[in-house]
């Protein structure tokens, strides 16, 4: 009989450190893109940069736009992709059930999503993952080859639908765009007077419908996108460039020479038909403007993985980089505190600040609290073997508690 070893967490000597610094890297970029939610009503989503933005705010927002939006999340779904074919194969090694477990872990990461979506933020992304991540699961008996080829495919696909949206939107007069754009901007003028100003329950009644009138409605296209990106983050691990990347050089050479162009053109695309739209989703251009910026956001996350895992492979690289390592293992409990964070600052049960911070404030105070979650990490992990919430998860995915506390090494 085979006897089943018991997970534990994986030592210090066994991680792929890239990785952890990759996933710290894309949560930074994530926290930039995502505190602008936390002052703009979701509605607004695919209106591009703000009409009354001028100044050094419309340059941090133009740079945002361009190089930001879309790629950081899609590099965090690369690594969740990649962790996954990990995970299963420590699962597997140890005598266990990797469906079983794998969807213990999924519904957790669910149960932390709607609890993120009821008591934080409506612009959640956990509940994607989970549900993605039960699809990723079901699809591991995929080669490589494969992996690769059908991840392009979902995204590929999702793509071509918002550039089919567009071409069908421009054959419909302009009243009747603005009449369907009227509840959009309804909507944003309640979030606009709640937020700020609301108590717990009237925010919180608000992220709700938010959720279930914008978000819910998203996960038709967001879904298999991340499924996508899971797929192509599975193929990129098995050909063993991050597990020896200085071995990999020519590999992540030649990866960043194909990924950046392509990635620079599709944006540059997006870019020329503007990046201020009045109507956002209801607008045409600005639905062409998407989809090209969702063509370009793929190859762009793999340009820029390519880019940190060639100079993480120098010796002077790995130095540097390796500060935002600790931030990246704990990744789950800095991206729901970051929304901790926002929704004391920007909502009425907090301080009330939304709206009152432009782009370039907005991104100097995530820079600043990511500088200090990064700080706290370092701190934290010399102690402990967990984030908070990783071992909340952690709890979830094995149904029983794990160690706390790092044990001292004997003299």
């Amino acid at each position: 009989m085979r006897t089943q070893a018991a997970l534990g967490p994986v030592p210090t000597g066994e991680r792929l450190d890239v990785m952890d610094v990759l996933r710290g890297i894309a949560l930074l970029g994530v926290f930039v893109m995502n505190i602008e939610w936390f002052n703009r009503p979701m509605q607004q989503m695919g209106s591009g940069i703000p009409v009354d933005a001028a100044g050094l705010d419309y340059v941090i927002a133009w740079l945002i736009h361009v190089f930001v939006a879309g790629k950081f999340w899609t590099m965090f779904s690369l690594l969740f992709g990649m962790g996954f074919v990990l995970m299963s194969g420590r699962i597997e090694a140890a005598g266990l059930s990797v469906e079983r477990i794998y969807l213990r872990r999924m519904a957790g990461l669910l149960l932390l999503g709607i609890l993120h979506i009821v008591l934080l933020w409506p612009g959640d992304i956990l509940v994607t993952y989970a549900v993605a991540g039960v699809l990723l699961m079901v699809m591991r008996g995929l080669t490589p080859k494969w992996q690769l080829l059908t991840g392009l495919l979902l995204y590929a696909s999702i793509v071509t639908l918002y550039l089919l949206f567009a071409a069908m939107m421009l054959m419909l007069p302009e009243d009747l765009l603005a009449e369907m754009a009227a509840p959009l901007v309804a909507g944003a003028g309640r979030a606009e007077h709640v937020y700020p100003d609301g108590g717990f329950a009237a925010v919180t009644m608000q992220r709700v419908s938010d959720y279930m009138a914008i978000g819910l409605q998203s996960q038709v296209m967001t879904v298999p996108m991340a499924l996508g990106v899971f797929l192509v983050g599975s193929w990129l691990l098995s050909g063993g460039g991050l597990q020896s990347p200085a071995v990999h050089r020519d590999f992540w050479w030649r990866l960043l020479a194909c990924m950046l162009p392509l990635g620079l053109a599709f944006t540059a695309a997006a870019v020329a038909l503007g990046t201020s739209f009045d109507l956002g989703a209801m607008e045409p251009r600005a639905v062409f403007a998407q989809a090209l910026m969702l063509g370009g956001a793929l190859p762009m996350a793999l340009a820029y993985v390519a880019l940190i895992v060639l100079a993480w492979s120098s010796g002077a690289g790995a130095r540097v980089l390796g500060v935002f390592a600790p931030a990246g293992r704990m990744a789950l409990t800095h991206y729901l505190g970051q929304s901790l964070i926002c929704s004391l600052l920007f909502y009425g049960y907090g301080l009330g600040m939304w709206g009152e911070l432009d782009r370039a404030a907005q991104t100097g105070l995530a820079l600043a609290v990511f500088a200090l979650q990064v700080a706290i990490s370092h701190v934290w992990l010399a102690h402990h073997r967990y984030g908070p919430m990783e071992w909340v998860w952690r709890w979830l995915t094995y149904g029983r508690r794990p160690g706390w506390r790092r044990v001292p090494a004997l003299p």
